[in-house]
C-alpha cells in the first residue's frame, strides 16, 4: 500500500491503517523522542503522546512537504510541550554565558549508546537546547522560539550542556583507558 493511501485511510480513522503507520514510523520517531527524554520509559510515553497528536491532526496534512518531516516536527513539539507543562525548563540568564567548549576526542571514544546516556543525564534545559541545536540543526533563534527563551539563554544553555558533556565523556574515556590498561 502506498504511503499516500495509508495517510488517507488514517484520515478516515481506519484503525488498521493507524496501526500500520505506527509500525512504519515508531522506531524513527522513538529515536527522536529518546534524544529529548530523560530515559527510555519517558521517551516511550512521549512517543505515544506524539502519535495521538499525529492521528488527531492527520487531517491537516495536505501532502505538501515531507510526511515524515511533519511527524518529526509533531514529535519534537509534543515532547517540548510536555516539558513546558511540567515547568522543567529553568532559564539560565544571558549573563551566565561561558564560552563554547569542545569535547576532547582520542582513541577511546564512547559508544553511541554511552553518548546518548550522557545526553539523557543532562539537566532538562540543557538537554533540550543541545538536542534541538546540535542533533536536529535548529538555529538559536528557532530554539529560543520553541522553548520560550532568549537566544542568549539558548547559547548559554548550549555552552553549559557542552561543558557537562565534556566532563562526562572525559570520565568515560578515563574509565575506558583503565579497562584497556587492565587487560
Amino acid at each position: 500500500m502506498s504511503l499516500k493511501k495509508l495517510i488517507q485511510q488514517c484520515k478516515e480513522q481506519d484503525r488498521k491503517a493507524q496501526s500500520e503507520l505506527y509500525r512504519l514510523f515508531a522506531s524513527k520517531l522513538f529515536a527522536i523522542s529518546l534524544k529529548y527524554s530523560r530515559n527510555k520509559t519517558e521517551a516511550e510515553d512521549n512517543l505515544q503522546e506524539a502519535f495521538l497528536t499525529i492521528f488527531d491532526k492527520i487531517g491537516q496534512f495536505n501532502f505538501k512537504g515531507s510526511f515524515e518531516g511533519w511527524m518529526r516536527r509533531i514529535t519534537i513539539n509534543t515532547v517540548l510541550q510536555q516539558y513546558r507543562t511540567q515547568r522543567v525548563l529553568n532559564i539560565v540568564s544571558e549573563e551566565q554565558i561561558e564560552g563554547e567548549v569542545s569535547v576532547a576526542i582520542d582513541d577511546h571514544l564512547p559508544s553511541i549508546d554511552q553518548l546518548l546516556a550522557c545526553i539523557q543525564q543532562l539537566p532538562d534545559r540543557y538537554r533540550m537546547v543541545f538536542s534541538l541545536y546540535v542533533l536536529d540543526g535548529f538555529s538559536h533563534k528557532e530554539v529560543a522560539d520553541m522553548l520560550g527563551i532568549t537566544e542568549g539563554t539558548s547559547k548559554s544553555n548550549l555552552a553549559r550542556a557542552r561543558m557537562a558533556l565534556k566532563e562526562k565523556v572525559e570520565k568515560l574515556q578515563g574509565l575506558q583507558k583503565k579497562n584497556v590498561n587492565i587487560r
